[in-house]
């Protein structure tokens, strides 16, 4: 299908950042969208790039009724050689596709919208920033659009892609964190939709949040829902551990997320030569290893913070600090090994690099 394209006008042009080192992140969108419609018996249709505007919906739209909604989160970075590069981004779109199948809602084709991507950025390659840090992050989304009150499939849907450039996704940037296991709510089950990329399973995670905030925590640690034992992920991102001489994070059994950026580390720890686990890990062993002085790292892998490492972790009311309070040795080489391939700043050896402008 081709891509029509409709640029903004000089009076729709939005103001850009004025200091790149002070953005934020997820507040600020460019000057176009992405759009596509999908309807039953005709498949996706009328693929668009035109100046940003709200969308337009009927208030029965099944995705506010029924939730019948997917979204990705990925990157685009501006390189040193001046250049913009995408990393992994057809994992994402696959991904995509898996999470669209469990809430039923048809697959896109994910070369059409790596096209419609890609023309989209080289649109608006000026928002791509340049300041170290920072990047462009880019929002797919397919949303139920049909007016219909009644639980079923709907039968149109919106795809669209939204972009803007973001700094930090924590205000802690590469400082460790601090983390709050929870053992009273549960985020998603086998079974659920915990390994599908949808609103709900983060609404879910919303409430236990908000409370370990207040308590001065950034991030919860949730237990599987079955047993309350086994560590899971955090409502961000992926989790490993380091115990002894083992890198551990849990198995992809269905109640978490798939991550892109887990994937990535898998791959080099296993290229490095250390032992790399995913097996379930009990809470108990990770209290009883950081108690010994066996639990030498703990950090987060997710897009949007691409590592980030775990300074403290309390559990039933008993805080446990881990590596010291600071950023631990395979933390930091993986952030610059793969911050390094994102920005072209080295060989990509994974081939997970793509030139786009």
């Amino acid at each position: 299908m081709e891509i029509k394209i409709e640029r903004a006008r000089a009076e729709q042009l939005k103001p850009k950042p004025a200091d790149e080192s002070r953005l934020g992140f997820g507040d600020i969108f460019t000057d176009h969208i992405f759009l596509m419609d999908y309807e039953k018996g005709k498949g996706w249709f009328s693929p668009r790039i035109v100046p940003y505007t709200n969308l337009s919906i009927d208030p029965a739209a099944m995705v506010l009724h029924y939730g019948q909604e997917v979204f990705e989160g990925l990157k685009a970075y501006g390189g040193k050689d001046g250049a913009i590069y995408l990393f992994r981004a057809r994992e994402n779109f696959k991904r995509l596709n898996r999470s669209a199948r469990r809430l039923c809602i048809p697959e896109i084709d994910a070369e059409l919208a790596m096209d419609g991507l890609r023309q989209l950025i080289v649109i608006d390659r000026e928002w791509v920033p340049r300041t170290p840090g920072t990047s462009l992050y880019i929002r797919p989304n397919i949303i139920a659009t049909e007016p219909h009150l009644g639980v079923r499939p709907s039968n149109t849907y919106l795809f669209y892609i939204i972009i803007g450039p973001v700094g930090a996704y924590y205000k802690e940037g590469l400082n460790p964190v601090k983390i709050y296991v929870e053992d009273k709510y549960i985020r998603a089950a086998p079974g659920g939709t915990g390994e599908a990329k949808t609103a709900g399973n983060y609404a879910a995670s919303l409430l236990a949040a908000e409370e370990a905030k207040e308590k001065g925590f950034t991030q919860v640690l949730w237990l599987d829902a079955v047993e309350r034992k086994y560590v899971e992920e955090v409502g961000t991102m992926n989790m490993f551990f380091v115990i002894q001489d083992e890198v551990i994070t849990a198995p992809l059994s269905g109640s978490i997320l798939p991550g892109i950026t887990r994937d990535s580390v898998i791959h080099m720890v296993k290229d490095w030569g250390m032992k790399m686990s995913e097996r379930s890990l009990a809470i108990d062993e990770v209290i009883d290893a950081a108690q010994s002085g066996a639990l030498k790292e703990a950090f987060g892998t997710g897009t949007a913070a691409v590592i980030s490492p775990v300074g403290e972790i309390t559990y039933k009311g008993k805080a446990y600090v881990v590596a010291g309070g600071k950023m631990g040795e395979l933390s930091q080489r993986l952030y610059n090994e793969i911050v390094a391939i994102q920005y072209a700043q080295k060989e990509d050896p994974y081939g997970w690099r793509e030139k786009i402008a």
